[in-house]
């Protein structure tokens, strides 16, 4: 079964990222947040994109629902 921490350091080895959270317990459904530098300039659903990619099948086949927040440094930095 995936697990939240799992998911965390699948995005973490394909994406540059300053910060990502990722909640969730029964091993299917996960909400994560995640900042990273390479969201700058980006729509919310090429910010997305970006995180699928990093997840790659594990999207398909091993986690069910990932529902996700991303930011930019600068927007989470704002958001204090």
């Amino acid at each position: 079964m995936i697990t939240a921490d799992n998911i965390k350091n699948y995005i973490e080895a394909s994406l540059p990222c300053e910060l990502v959270q990722v909640e969730g317990d029964d091993g299917h459904h996960f909400q994560a947040v995640i900042v990273s530098a390479e969201f700058r300039g980006k729509r919310m659903i090429q910010q997305h994109q970006l995180v699928y990619k990093a997840l790659g099948d594990k999207m398909k086949q091993e986690i069910h629902a990932l529902s996700m927040k991303t930011f930019t440094p600068e927007e989470w930095a704002a958001k204090d």
